[in-house]
Protein backbone atom coordinates (compact mmCIF):
# COMPACT_ATOMS: atom_id res chain seq x y z
CA UNK A 1 0.00 0.00 0.00
CA UNK A 2 1.45 3.12 -1.27
CA UNK A 3 1.45 5.59 2.33
CA UNK A 4 3.14 8.98 2.14
CA UNK A 5 3.86 11.60 4.25
CA UNK A 6 1.77 14.75 3.47
CA UNK A 7 3.28 18.19 3.66
CA UNK A 8 1.70 20.38 6.39
CA UNK A 9 0.71 22.58 3.63
CA UNK A 10 0.34 20.65 0.22
CA UNK A 11 -0.02 22.18 -2.77
CA UNK A 12 -2.24 20.36 -5.01
CA UNK A 13 -2.29 20.59 -8.81
CA UNK A 14 -3.16 18.73 -11.48
CA UNK A 15 -2.59 17.49 -15.15
CA UNK A 16 -2.74 14.75 -17.58
CA UNK A 17 -1.20 11.14 -17.29
CA UNK A 18 1.39 10.53 -18.62
CA UNK A 19 3.52 7.48 -19.65
CA UNK A 20 5.93 8.11 -16.86
CA UNK A 21 3.08 7.82 -14.65
CA UNK A 22 2.76 3.67 -15.50
CA UNK A 23 4.12 2.01 -12.64
CA UNK A 24 2.43 4.40 -10.02
CA UNK A 25 -0.71 3.91 -11.62
CA UNK A 26 -0.52 0.19 -11.43
CA UNK A 27 0.64 0.33 -8.17
CA UNK A 28 -2.34 2.47 -6.86
CA UNK A 29 -5.02 0.39 -9.11
CA UNK A 30 -3.27 -2.22 -7.05
CA UNK A 31 -4.19 -1.10 -3.48
CA UNK A 32 -7.09 1.04 -4.01
CA UNK A 33 -9.70 -1.27 -6.27
CA UNK A 34 -10.14 -4.94 -5.04
CA UNK A 35 -10.56 -5.91 -9.34
CA UNK A 36 -7.55 -6.31 -11.64
CA UNK A 37 -7.09 -4.53 -14.21
CA UNK A 38 -4.99 -5.61 -17.32
CA UNK A 39 -1.61 -4.11 -18.67
CA UNK A 40 -3.59 -3.13 -21.96
CA UNK A 41 -5.67 -0.75 -19.39
CA UNK A 42 -2.70 0.98 -18.05
CA UNK A 43 -0.91 1.76 -21.34
CA UNK A 44 -4.39 3.02 -22.74
CA UNK A 45 -4.38 5.53 -20.19
CA UNK A 46 -0.63 6.77 -20.21
CA UNK A 47 -0.93 6.96 -24.03
CA UNK A 48 -4.24 8.94 -23.99
CA UNK A 49 -6.21 5.59 -26.43
CA UNK A 50 -9.37 6.08 -26.01
CA UNK A 51 -9.32 7.17 -22.42
CA UNK A 52 -8.90 10.69 -20.90
CA UNK A 53 -7.42 11.00 -17.48
CA UNK A 54 -6.16 13.48 -14.93
CA UNK A 55 -3.46 13.28 -12.05
CA UNK A 56 -2.88 14.97 -8.77
CA UNK A 57 0.47 15.82 -7.67
CA UNK A 58 1.44 17.35 -4.53
CA UNK A 59 4.47 19.74 -5.96
CA UNK A 60 5.08 21.03 -2.40
CA UNK A 61 6.80 17.59 -2.15
CA UNK A 62 10.76 16.73 -2.53
CA UNK A 63 12.10 16.07 -5.80
CA UNK A 64 11.72 13.81 -7.76
CA UNK A 65 8.51 13.23 -5.75
CA UNK A 66 6.37 16.65 -6.27
CA UNK A 67 5.39 14.93 -9.80
CA UNK A 68 4.11 11.72 -8.48
CA UNK A 69 0.46 10.72 -8.41
CA UNK A 70 -1.36 10.86 -5.27
CA UNK A 71 -4.68 10.72 -7.26
CA UNK A 72 -6.23 9.99 -10.08
CA UNK A 73 -9.77 9.75 -12.27
CA UNK A 74 -10.06 8.17 -16.11
CA UNK A 75 -13.02 8.33 -18.78
CA UNK A 76 -13.71 7.62 -22.10
CA UNK A 77 -15.96 9.48 -24.38
CA UNK A 78 -18.97 6.85 -25.88
CA UNK A 79 -22.21 7.49 -28.53
CA UNK A 80 -25.09 7.92 -26.08
CA UNK A 81 -27.15 5.72 -28.19
CA UNK A 82 -24.65 2.77 -27.69
CA UNK A 83 -24.68 3.01 -23.77
CA UNK A 84 -26.64 1.53 -21.13
CA UNK A 85 -28.25 4.96 -20.07
CA UNK A 86 -29.62 5.74 -23.27
CA UNK A 87 -33.20 5.76 -22.00
CA UNK A 88 -32.23 7.88 -19.01
CA UNK A 89 -31.27 11.08 -21.59
CA UNK A 90 -34.14 13.47 -23.83
CA UNK A 91 -32.61 12.82 -27.06
CA UNK A 92 -33.53 15.79 -29.19
CA UNK A 93 -33.59 13.31 -32.48
CA UNK A 94 -33.82 9.70 -32.83
CA UNK A 95 -30.47 9.71 -34.76
CA UNK A 96 -28.77 11.55 -32.44
CA UNK A 97 -24.86 11.63 -32.47
CA UNK A 98 -24.72 12.94 -28.64
CA UNK A 99 -21.95 12.07 -26.72
CA UNK A 100 -21.19 10.64 -22.57
CA UNK A 101 -18.90 10.92 -20.79
CA UNK A 102 -18.53 7.30 -18.85
CA UNK A 103 -15.42 7.26 -15.61
CA UNK A 104 -13.73 4.13 -15.50
CA UNK A 105 -11.88 4.74 -12.09
CA UNK A 106 -11.34 7.67 -9.33
CA UNK A 107 -8.84 7.01 -6.47
CA UNK A 108 -7.08 9.30 -4.26
CA UNK A 109 -4.36 8.10 -1.37
CA UNK A 110 -5.13 7.57 1.64
CA UNK A 111 -3.13 9.86 3.40
CA UNK A 112 -4.52 12.85 0.84
CA UNK A 113 -8.54 12.23 1.35
CA UNK A 114 -10.62 14.91 2.74
CA UNK A 115 -8.41 17.71 0.96
CA UNK A 116 -11.07 17.69 -1.68
CA UNK A 117 -8.26 16.12 -4.29
CA UNK A 118 -11.70 13.67 -5.88
CA UNK A 119 -14.06 16.89 -5.34
CA UNK A 120 -11.04 18.55 -7.91
CA UNK A 121 -10.75 15.20 -10.19
CA UNK A 122 -14.51 15.28 -10.64
CA UNK A 123 -14.42 18.84 -11.90
CA UNK A 124 -12.14 18.35 -14.21
CA UNK A 125 -13.88 15.93 -15.57
CA UNK A 126 -17.42 17.81 -16.02
CA UNK A 127 -15.90 20.77 -16.72
CA UNK A 128 -14.22 18.24 -20.07
CA UNK A 129 -17.18 17.03 -20.67
CA UNK A 130 -19.02 20.65 -20.82
CA UNK A 131 -16.66 21.35 -23.38
CA UNK A 132 -18.18 19.33 -26.02
CA UNK A 133 -20.91 20.30 -27.66
CA UNK A 134 -22.38 16.89 -28.37
CA UNK A 135 -22.27 15.31 -24.37
CA UNK A 136 -25.04 15.65 -22.37
CA UNK A 137 -23.61 13.69 -19.27
CA UNK A 138 -21.63 12.35 -17.31
CA UNK A 139 -22.23 8.95 -15.60
CA UNK A 140 -20.31 6.18 -13.83
CA UNK A 141 -21.23 2.71 -11.00
CA UNK A 142 -19.53 2.84 -7.75
CA UNK A 143 -20.38 -0.13 -5.86
CA UNK A 144 -22.79 -0.09 -3.00
CA UNK A 145 -20.88 -0.51 -0.34
CA UNK A 146 -18.61 2.63 -1.06
CA UNK A 147 -20.32 4.96 1.05
CA UNK A 148 -17.84 8.02 1.02
CA UNK A 149 -17.75 7.96 -2.64
CA UNK A 150 -21.38 7.62 -2.67
CA UNK A 151 -21.20 11.01 -0.28
CA UNK A 152 -19.06 12.76 -3.13
CA UNK A 153 -21.46 11.81 -6.17
CA UNK A 154 -24.37 13.64 -3.95
CA UNK A 155 -22.69 16.08 -2.76
CA UNK A 156 -21.35 17.26 -6.58
CA UNK A 157 -25.19 16.81 -7.76
CA UNK A 158 -24.95 13.80 -9.86
CA UNK A 159 -28.21 12.02 -9.29
CA UNK A 160 -28.39 8.19 -8.63
CA UNK A 161 -31.10 6.91 -11.02
CA UNK A 162 -30.47 3.00 -11.03
CA UNK A 163 -29.46 -0.11 -8.34
CA UNK A 164 -27.91 -2.34 -10.45
CA UNK A 165 -27.96 -6.06 -8.35
CA UNK A 166 -25.27 -8.26 -8.77
CA UNK A 167 -23.39 -6.08 -10.80
CA UNK A 168 -19.74 -6.89 -9.53
CA UNK A 169 -18.44 -10.18 -8.90
CA UNK A 170 -15.51 -9.84 -6.25
CA UNK A 171 -13.86 -12.66 -5.20
CA UNK A 172 -16.51 -15.04 -5.47
CA UNK A 173 -19.39 -12.05 -4.16
CA UNK A 174 -22.01 -10.38 -5.75
CA UNK A 175 -22.63 -6.88 -4.74
CA UNK A 176 -24.67 -4.48 -6.40
CA UNK A 177 -24.26 -0.75 -7.85
CA UNK A 178 -25.69 2.36 -8.14
CA UNK A 179 -25.52 3.81 -11.52
CA UNK A 180 -25.20 8.08 -10.90
CA UNK A 181 -25.58 10.46 -14.07
CA UNK A 182 -24.56 14.44 -13.86
CA UNK A 183 -26.56 15.96 -16.85
CA UNK A 184 -24.28 18.50 -18.99
CA UNK A 185 -24.98 21.17 -22.07
CA UNK A 186 -29.21 20.81 -21.54
CA UNK A 187 -29.07 17.21 -21.44
CA UNK A 188 -31.66 15.76 -18.77
CA UNK A 189 -33.78 13.01 -18.08
CA UNK A 190 -36.59 12.26 -20.54
CA UNK A 191 -39.41 12.14 -17.79
CA UNK A 192 -39.09 14.27 -14.54
CA UNK A 193 -41.39 13.87 -11.21
CA UNK A 194 -43.46 16.96 -12.51
CA UNK A 195 -43.34 15.79 -16.40
CA UNK A 196 -44.76 12.15 -15.00
CA UNK A 197 -47.99 14.30 -13.16
CA UNK A 198 -48.28 16.55 -15.97
CA UNK A 199 -48.50 13.64 -18.17
CA UNK A 200 -50.59 11.64 -16.36
CA UNK A 201 -52.86 14.62 -15.69
CA UNK A 202 -52.99 14.77 -19.20
CA UNK A 203 -54.13 10.92 -20.11
CA UNK A 204 -56.69 11.03 -17.26
CA UNK A 205 -58.34 13.97 -18.78
CA UNK A 206 -57.75 12.46 -22.64
CA UNK A 207 -59.32 9.41 -21.04
CA UNK A 208 -62.27 11.07 -19.85
CA UNK A 209 -62.48 13.26 -22.75
CA UNK A 210 -63.15 10.17 -24.77
CA UNK A 211 -65.66 8.38 -22.70
CA UNK A 212 -67.78 11.35 -22.44
CA UNK A 213 -67.54 11.93 -26.41
CA UNK A 214 -68.61 8.16 -26.58
CA UNK A 215 -71.81 8.82 -23.96
CA UNK A 216 -72.62 11.32 -25.84
CA UNK A 217 -72.66 9.29 -29.20
CA UNK A 218 -74.86 6.83 -27.54
CA UNK A 219 -76.75 9.43 -26.28
CA UNK A 220 -78.06 10.70 -29.89
CA UNK A 221 -78.43 7.24 -31.12
CA UNK A 222 -80.88 6.47 -28.29
CA UNK A 223 -82.46 9.54 -28.64
CA UNK A 224 -82.98 9.09 -32.72
CA UNK A 225 -84.18 5.57 -31.78
CA UNK A 226 -86.64 6.21 -28.83
CA UNK A 227 -87.23 9.58 -29.01
CA UNK A 228 -90.05 9.26 -26.30
CA UNK A 229 -88.15 8.56 -23.62
CA UNK A 230 -85.06 11.24 -23.93
CA UNK A 231 -85.76 12.62 -20.75
CA UNK A 232 -84.65 9.49 -19.12
CA UNK A 233 -81.96 7.80 -21.74
CA UNK A 234 -79.07 10.12 -20.60
CA UNK A 235 -76.73 7.58 -18.41
CA UNK A 236 -73.61 9.56 -16.58
CA UNK A 237 -70.87 7.13 -16.03
CA UNK A 238 -70.93 5.42 -12.52
CA UNK A 239 -67.55 5.43 -10.20
CA UNK A 240 -66.86 2.03 -11.94
CA UNK A 241 -66.70 3.00 -14.87
CA UNK A 242 -64.42 5.96 -13.87
CA UNK A 243 -62.11 3.71 -11.75
CA UNK A 244 -61.95 1.68 -15.37
CA UNK A 245 -60.84 5.05 -16.96
CA UNK A 246 -58.50 6.37 -14.67
CA UNK A 247 -56.91 3.15 -14.67
CA UNK A 248 -56.31 2.55 -18.32
CA UNK A 249 -55.22 6.06 -18.98
CA UNK A 250 -52.47 5.31 -16.17
CA UNK A 251 -51.40 2.27 -18.28
CA UNK A 252 -50.74 4.12 -20.96
CA UNK A 253 -48.36 6.55 -19.59
CA UNK A 254 -44.75 5.90 -20.94
CA UNK A 255 -42.33 4.35 -18.22
CA UNK A 256 -40.04 6.43 -17.08
CA UNK A 257 -36.96 3.95 -16.91
CA UNK A 258 -35.66 4.53 -13.39
CA UNK A 259 -36.11 1.96 -10.79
Amino acid sequence: MVNLKVPCHPSISFRPIQPPDLAVLEIIHGDLFPVRYESEFFHNIVNGRDIVSWGAVDQSRSNPQNDELIGFVTARVVLAKESEVEDLLSFDSPNSDQTLVYILTLGVLESYRNMGVGNSLMHEVVKFASSISTCRAVYLHVISYNIPAIHLYKKMSFQCLRRLYNFYYINGEHYDSYLFVYYVNGGRSPCSPLELVLLFVSYIKGGFKSIAAKLWKNEEKKKFKWPKFKESSCLLPTVQNKSIATSESARSVPACGIS
